[in-house]
């Protein structure tokens, strides 16, 4: 049963994105990433105000995996600093390459339905797409 409710919540984000516009401003940080690996494209705008994640949004196309965990992480890290944001990437990416999580004092909100994507190495990337959009994000600043 939580296994398909995992799934529903899938393809609920993948049909219903959260977040799937642009974002502008001068406080608006954009970077186009591509998954190396598939083909997957997002660009990502997050909005930052003193080290705190005040609007997080997306325009891409891409497989279930990839538009749903994107969806899925704009709104999980609006309105976060970004030290906890940093605790969520990491949790995060730990859940995906292992299937677990070993601080389970983080709530990955929506994302936990992704855990089930550990078991196909190949769809990895996919989850981690956004995340790793993030990281470029943070790199470029």
């Amino acid at each position: 049963m939580l296994d398909r409710m995992f799934r529903q919540a899938i393809i609920d984000h993948y049909r219903h994105k959260r977040n799937f516009k642009e974002l502008s401003g001068e406080n608006v940080l954009k970077v186009h990433y591509k998954n190396p690996t598939c083909g997957d494209v997002i660009t990502l705008f997050i909005e930052v105000e003193h080290d705190f994640i005040i609007k997080a949004a997306f325009l891409g196309e891409g497989c279930s995996i990839s538009m749903a965990s994107s969806s899925m992480m704009t709104v999980l890290i609006q309105n976060k600093a970004l030290g906890e944001v940093t605790l969520l990437r990491k949790a995060f990416e730990e859940l995906i390459r292992t299937g677990e999580m070993t601080n389970e004092h983080i709530d990955l909100g929506d994302s936990i339905s992704l855990q089930g994507v550990h078991q196909f190495k190949p769809r990895h990337n996919c989850a981690l797409m956004p995340w790793q959009a993030l990281d470029k994000v943070f790199k470029v600043k």
